[in-house]
């Protein structure tokens, strides 16, 4: 059995602490480690294939740092340009199983839902594998017990063809107003659509050729055209944009014969919202769910997370208060299913604050934004130990760099030096030059821009170990500047 986990979410509806490029799934908001760590670590177990993680190419460095702080495995990353829902996804990882002569049982899996019972997991798992084995397309349904709106429904028939405890899909059900929900949930036989998976590989590109032919035959094509890099794929973008924007559930599960559910009672949530993080999260005598530097007086069952300032309730109830550095969030429980189309709005008036926190994290360490005016920035920069930035250039602004921390390795033009804890430099505008850290602990400076244009698109890439950029002629090679 291969877990393979999606992990190309945004995660939209925990704004404003999930963001764009750093989306819910590589938060920690359940526990020490974040929701793809924990994904990945409780499908280590016998009888479990090492993964294959499919992922937004932005998020690729990410994903390699979180895997290698817990000391995680995967088999394959593969990259998607951008998101084309679940379907393709899943698609393209069957075919490249099939090619290689595989076709093992994929169990398809979200990368931040939370599931806190391992046991009741592996139980649910050993039902379907006996189903799934017998060429039927295995979903996994919580059983129904409230009236949640927030999740689309499965209806179920009994099936004597099936393994006991196993039960066909008699149809779907999308999001339903509260009134629908409660019948649902008074008649009995419906589930919460989980959006787990498990079927073969060849059985699920069977149905999909079927049902779906447009995404079968564009990834087929897509995948024919990717390039291969090791342990990783990425996808062909050209070929991919053609590819229908569907999930698993509209291109199959809806349409076959074979479609069965699996009851899941594992503690399962896909804490899609704030009410669902309050639910999973350990509460005070009060019902209160709070996070970092924050003093609670007179409230009950709020959700208050803070990210660095003091927040300080008083006399609320059923309110959710979400600080960051940029952001601040504040909402009744019964209305964060309209954080969405928050995050809509403020992307149509062009607000950064949905895309990036104001720490970034790139593939050398990260940078924060400390301050900012109208011709100057400050950031906080820190390069992990042997990390280097690329070696680049700007036309609009300068740069003052200093060391508060480590020792780092400077290239400015021709010239390359050394900079030891509470030294500085100065770079010119259109200077190239180059930021590494040699030592072998984290180097920390404190960067001063200045200049008529300070946007992070400012750069123009000469090399770049991380592959983000190829050389550029500029009258002088590549070569001749590193040197």
């Amino acid at each position: 059995m291969i877990p393979v986990i999606l992990s190309g979410g945004s995660g939209s509806r925990l704004w404003p602490l999930s963001r764009k490029q750093f989306p819910k799934q590589f938060l920690a908001l359940t526990g020490e480690h974040t929701l793809f760590q924990q994904t990945l670590e409780r499908l280590v177990f016998e009888g479990m294939d090492s993964p294959i993680v499919v992922c937004n190419k932005d998020h690729r460095f990410i994903v390699n740092e979180q895997l290698n702080n817990r000391k995680l495995e995967v088999q394959r990353i593969l990259m998607e340009p951008f998101g084309r829902n679940t379907a393709p996804a899943v698609a393209l990882t069957a075919m490249m199983l099939v090619n290689e002569g595989r076709d093992e049982l994929m169990l398809v899996l979200p990368a931040d839902h939370v599931l806190e019972d391992q046991k009741a997991l592996q139980r649910a798992l050993a039902l379907a594998t006996v189903a799934a084995e017998n060429g039927e397309m295995v979903l996994f349904g919580v059983p129904a017990t409230k009236p949640e709106t927030g999740y689309g429904y499965i209806k179920s028939t009994n099936d004597s063809l099936l393994p006991e405890g196993v039960s066909r899909v008699s149809h779907f059900v999308e999001k339903p107003d509260v009134k629908r929900a409660t019948e649902y949930v008074e008649s009995g036989g419906y589930f919460w659509n989980s959006g787990m998976f498990l079927f073969r590989a060849s059985r699920f590109l069977e149905e999909l050729k079927k049902h779906d032919p447009d995404i079968y035959d564009t990834c087929l094509l897509t995948l024919e055209r990717s390039e291969q890099d090791a342990d990783t794929i990425t996808f062909d973008e050209a070929t991919f944009a053609c590819c229908p924007d569907n999930s698993i559930d509209y291109a199959v599960m809806e349409k076959t014969q074979r479609a069965c559910v699996v009851p899941l009672t594992a503690g399962w949530s896909d804490v899609g919202c704030w009410a669902s993080l309050w639910e999973v999260n350990e509460k005070d005598a009060n019902g209160n769910v709070s996070k970092g530097d924050v003093v609670i007086q007179d409230s009950r069952n709020c959700m208050i997370h803070g990210n660095g300032k003091l927040v300080s309730v008083i006399g609320l109830e059923n309110i959710v208060v979400v600080e960051t550095k940029d952001a601040m969030m504040i909402a009744h429980k019964d209305s964060v299913q309209g954080v969405k189309q928050m995050v809509n709005t403020l992307n149509e008036q062009g607000r950064s604050e949905t895309q990036n926190h104001c720490e970034v994290y790139r593939p050398w360490g990260s940078y924060d934004s400390v301050d900012m005016g109208g011709r100057f920035q400050v950031k906080h920069i820190s390069v992990k130990p042997g990390a280097c930035l690329s070696l680049q250039m700007h036309h609009h602004r300068a740069e003052h760099w200093i060391v508060v921390s480590g020792t780092a390795e400077v290239t400015c033009d021709e010239n390359v030096f050394l900079l030891c804890e509470n030294q500085s430099t100065y770079i010119p505008i259109a200077s190239v030059h180059r930021l590494r850290n040699p030592g072998k602990i984290p180097l920390e400076i404190i960067e001063v821009q200045s200049g008529s244009y300070l946007g992070e698109d400012d750069i123009e890439r000469f090399e770049d170990i991380y592959g983000r950029s190829t050389p550029i002629e500029r009258g002088v090679s590549v070569k001749t500047i590193a040197q």
